[in-house]
């Protein structure tokens, strides 16, 4: 059940050291991420709406008064050769289990459905059981599969795709 005061929405002031704060504090604590991690989100999604097109990326944040607890990205800049990549998913722990992830996962998909992406992919790795169950219930695949260090630790990488 979804609580009844989130509301999903786009960018909002403080949104991407909020989103970076998320993900940083979730990874180090159950995978051991570092500094590496936290500077390369932060950077990467500052990157990433500092050349936001509305037209090809979408952003959405899920919010209580205005208070990021969650969020996730559509960039479709290379959309057309590769397909659309979602990034930056993640929902504060406070709200695990009760639907917001999956509220903001159907924003994104819908996005890319509509701008007729003929594919969407992320990337991820081994270990995050719950988060690979929601995008395979959402018809994504894993397709590759190797040991990397992309994140600033050693895992199994994985890239799933969606085929729209």
């Amino acid at each position: 059940m979804t609580p009844p005061d989130i509301r999903i929405q786009g960018y909002v002031p403080g949104a991407i050291g909020r989103i970076a704060e998320l993900h940083a504090v979730y990874y180090h604590g159950a995978w051991q991420f570092g500094l590496y991690f936290e500077a390369k989100v932060a950077t990467e999604l500052s990157r990433f709406l500092g050349r936001f097109n509305a037209d090809q990326d979408g952003f959405w944040t899920a919010c209580i008064e205005n208070r990021v607890h969650g969020g996730i990205a559509i960039d479709g800049v290379n959309a057309a050769d590769d397909g659309a990549h979602l990034r930056w998913y993640i929902v504060s722990p406070a709200l695990h289990s009760q639907g917001v992830g999956g509220l903001l996962l159907d924003h994104a998909l819908r996005f890319c459905r509509k701008r007729k992406y003929s594919q969407v992919y992320l990337w991820t790795f081994e270990g995050l059981e719950t988060a690979r169950h929601l995008y395979e219930k959402n018809g994504f695949r894993m397709v590759f599969q190797q040991e990397g260090d992309q994140w600033g630790t050693k895992v199994t990488e994985q890239k799933f795709v969606l085929r729209l």
